[in-house]
């Protein structure tokens, strides 16, 4: 572990501190406990608290309702692997080497040991960490979750969809072939025992569900209810599991001690919905990248809280660094912010632009009212700008049109010059070669 910068810690009662630390972040005697949900595939639409849907997500609902939604939050990948380092290091994946694609069983490579993840981060603040659930950041020994920082480990290696599929605690395989249909329970319950174990905290829990990811499997008393089919079966079995785990907390007194967050690592694929949002899984515009965004902490976020500023999963680390009184790892690029002010109602994002790749090459930026993409998709095939100019670059306002649906390149010439330039600065800064050897100066 490399050395951590020292954490300023904000008087009470004083103004924010630089980069949104509040006195409501000072680090007390006990840190908060932390529970990272992160569903697999999950459609912004699919979750009643953001869009209307034939899913019943009541516990998910009301978890918005007791604390904050964000809006415009976003995955940092169109798809699991780069998605997950992003969310685990705070750093965009091109940074981390694991931007093309996802991982395969065979793949010799992971998440480089020399990335630092939440978990490490936690750890040197006394968590004890847990990791349940999918991971798909490596299945060899070096880049195995209990090699990244987590105490222990009950899950999966990679997607559902893929060969062999077997069930792991620590390194020993404990099932094979695995009943899929009982994961999201035994899921939950690993969590939950877990929890007991260390409710003296603090704790760091990082709950990667293998659905809504195909194929899907659902058991009773969720199979055949939803009236979404079994699509709808798998959400709403994470809902309920969700709603254990919030219960879980309640009935041993750590509500308030406890920040809870939900998300998904990209767009729907087959199945599901993103919303009113264009695209899915795997493209480029706003419903591959868009999800759902729900954290909820008692006493600390105000119940109802809303925000449209955009957020990314990358500001996850930063925001639980904070919080946990814990500084940001040195000698890299930290590509995160804190948005514990978003949680609190801010309506202002600590990201000028943000970032969209596809595979290792970017193909859009965000700012607060203008999506730039320059690569979109016909059918299967990659159509990027340089190759096709006279289609392939759009302007889209998102305040008018978060549909993506009207190009605005022609009627403003100089947002598309100013989107080019830093389009240009991007890609110079963040796609350099010999990507892990990426580190901010200073």
């Amino acid at each position: 572990m490399r050395a951590l910068r020292p954490f300023a810690v904000c008087l009470a009662l004083l103004a924010p501190c630089a980069g949104g630390v509040s006195s409501a972040q000072t680090p007390a005697a006990r840190p908060p406990n932390v529970i990272v949900i992160l569903a697999d595939d999950l459609g912004y639409g699919d979750i009643g608290a953001f869009a209307e849907t034939p899913i019943a997500t009541p516990r998910l609902d009301a978890m918005a309702a007791e604390g904050a939604m964000l809006t415009d939050f976003y995955a940092s990948a169109n798809v699991c692997t780069p998605s997950r380092a992003g969310l685990l290091t705070g750093r965009y994946p091109m940074r981390t080497g694991l931007a093309k694609s996802v991982l395969f069983p065979d793949a010799e490579t992971g998440l480089p040991p020399e990335e630092i993840t939440i978990a490490e981060l936690l750890k040197a603040r006394g968590y004890a960490t847990l990791q349940v659930g999918k991971w798909h950041l490596g299945s060899k020994p070096p880049f195995w979750p209990t090699s990244q920082g987590f105490d222990e480990f009950f899950g999966v290696p990679y997607s559902n969809d893929m060969s062999p599929f077997r069930l792991y605690r620590g390194t020993e395989i404990v099932e094979e072939p695995v009943d899929q249909a009982s994961l999201t329970r035994r899921y939950t319950d690993e969590a939950i025992a877990f929890i007991e174990t260390h409710r003296d905290g603090p704790f760091f829990v990082y709950l990667a569900h293998t659905f809504p990811h195909y194929p899907l499997h659902s058991a009773p008393p969720f199979e055949g209810t939803s009236k979404a089919g079994l699509y709808g079966d798998t959400v709403e079995e994470i809902d309920a599991s969700t709603g254990r785990i919030l219960d879980a907390l309640k009935a041993l007194g750590l509500d308030d001690d406890t920040l809870v967050l939900v998300t998904s690592d990209n767009g729907p694929w087959f199945e599901g919905s993103a919303g009113p949002y264009r695209a899915r899984k795997g493209a480029t515009h706003e419903g591959s990248f868009r999800v759902p965004f729900i954290a909820r902490w008692p006493g600390h976020i105000p119940p109802g809280t809303r925000s449209a500023a955009m957020a990314m999963n990358i500001d996850i680390l930063p925001t639980v660094a904070a919080l946990a009184g814990v500084g940001l790892p040195e000698a890299r690029v930290i590509d995160g912010r804190d948005i514990w002010p978003l949680l609190q109602g801010a309506e202002r994002s600590p990201h000028e632009s943000l970032v969209f790749f596809v595979d290792d090459k970017i193909a859009a930026l965000r700012t607060a009212r203008w999506r730039y993409v320059v690569s979109t998709f016909y059918r299967t095939y990659l159509m990027p700008i340089e190759q096709y100019p006279y289609c392939c670059e759009f302007l889209f306002d998102m305040e008018s049109d978060p549909s993506e649906r009207y190009s605005r390149v022609r009627d403003q010439p100089g947002v598309v010059a100013q989107m080019r330039a830093e389009l240009a600065r991007a890609t110079a800064e963040i796609t350099a070669p010999r990507l892990r050897a990426t580190r901010a100066e200073g």
